[in-house]
Parts: structure tokens; C-alpha cells; sequence
């Protein structure tokens, strides 16, 4: 039987399959917060919000220090920017193979119009 390993970056696009976390991230990425914070736009207990951010964490994209009582959640730049890398790669790809497929159409449709083929 195969046995899967998970990557680095397959932890980050597990963690951002989520909404709950997404919108995290988005809160974050405007500066630190604490948990309370975090918490205060969702209706769920802080213990299902510190699951998720169990989850940020364990992929990279958060990172938390404790400080007395409050805990401060902020955004770890690596891991989105490999996300984003990965991401740009395919991008390419896939923009080169559009662009060679209308030169092909393109190329194809004055192909016809020159050769004045009629049904």
C-alpha cells in the first residue's frame, strides 16, 4: 500500500480549505491579534477557535506567543509565500498552454477564411 507523506505545503492548502481559518488569515494579515480577538466575528466557543488555530499553526501560517493571560496570534510570511510560488508556477503553465492554443485557433481560423472553404 502507498503510504502518503504530508508536505509543508500540502498542510497550508489543507488549512486554507477552510473559511473559519481563511477569514483568520485575512484577519491577521492586518497585524497581530489576540485569541479573543480572533474569536470575537465567529459564534463558536474559544476552544473551536484554538482547533483552528491548532491547524494555522501546524501548517506555518500562524504563529502564537503567550504573554501573562493573553495569547497573540500573527502571520508567518513563508508559508504563504511558498502557497504563492507553487500557485505563480502552475499559473504559468497554464497561461503559456492558453496562449499556444488561441495562436493554434487563430492561426486555424485565417487558415480558412484564406482557403475560402464553403459548406
Amino acid at each position: 500500500m502507498l503510504q502518503y507523506q504530508e508536505t509543508p505545503l500540502d498542510l497550508v492548502f489543507q488549512a486554507l480549505a477552510d473559511q473559519t481559518r481563511r477569514e483568520m488569515v485575512e484577519r491577521l494579515s492586518r497585524g497581530p491579534a489576540s485569541v479573543s480577538e480572533l474569536a470575537a466575528p465567529f459564534a463558536m466557543s474559544l476552544s473551536a477557535v484554538g482547533q483552528h488555530l491548532k491547524v494555522l499553526e501546524a501548517s506555518g501560517l500562524v504563529r502564537s506567543e503567550k504573554h501573562g493571560r493573553v495569547r497573540t496570534c500573527r502571520l508567518e510570511a513563508e508559508a504563504m509565500r511558498r502557497a504563492q510560488q507553487w500557485i505563480s508556477l502552475r499559473r504559468a503553465n497554464w497561461e503559456q498552454r492558453l496562449d499556444r492554443l488561441g495562436e493554434y485557433l487563430d492561426a486555424d481560423d485565417s487558415n480558412e477564411t484564406t482557403t475560402g472553404s464553403q459548406p
